[in-house]
């Protein structure tokens, strides 16, 4: 995906953009926003229009496979003082921009690399949202999260639970209901 500031540095005129256009060797997925390829992924067109935002929660545990609830919304986790997202497809966390980045990975999603949170921040996320999540999702993906903890890094788990503010509730419901 590129901007209409990179297809006029490319092209040179909004002329050649519009040729382009007509020639189908370029597509306008979003206003401002245009691709070599016809159908771009509408989580890759968030991650592109958002770049500082990280993909969490109800999106990254469906993306893990940790659960089979497709999310109406997409999910992105931003800093504190981050202006609100005005896409109504983006459901918006805000976070202390000290942990903003703990934990972030891509994940390839179609072709596209999307900013993820790694499965362990994923772990540390779903405690700290514990009272907010409807009680059958949480079990969903705490169930399915005990079936990978040996592929998990228990070290990261622990960082990342240290990291977060309220450290020692969310270390005692880890070792509770997790280990």
């Amino acid at each position: 995906m590129v901007s209409r500031s990179d297809c006029l540095k490319r092209y040179g005129s909004d002329y050649y953009i519009r040729k382009k256009l007509a020639a189908g060797e370029l597509f306008r997925v979003d206003k401002g926003i245009y691709s070599e390829k016809e159908n771009v992924p509408e989580l890759a067109l968030i991650a592109y229009k958002y770049p500082n935002a990280v993909v969490t929660m109800e999106t990254a545990f469906y993306l893990y496979d940790l659960t089979d609830e497709i999310p109406d919304e997409y999910s992105v986790a931003t800093k504190r003082e981050a202006a609100p997202i005005p896409d109504l497809r983006v459901k918006q966390y805000f976070v202390p921009k000290e942990i903003l980045r703990l934990g972030e990975t891509v994940f390839d999603y179609k072709g596209y690399l999307i900013p993820i949170y790694d499965r362990e921040r994923m772990l540390v996320e779903l405690v700290r949202y514990k009272p907010k999540l409807p009680y059958n999702y949480y079990k969903e993906i705490l169930r399915n999260y005990r079936r990978i903890l040996p592929q998990l890094d228990a070290e990261k788990i622990r960082d990342y639970a240290e990291s977060m503010p309220k450290s020692r509730k969310i270390i005692e419901i880890l070792r509770e209901e997790v280990y």
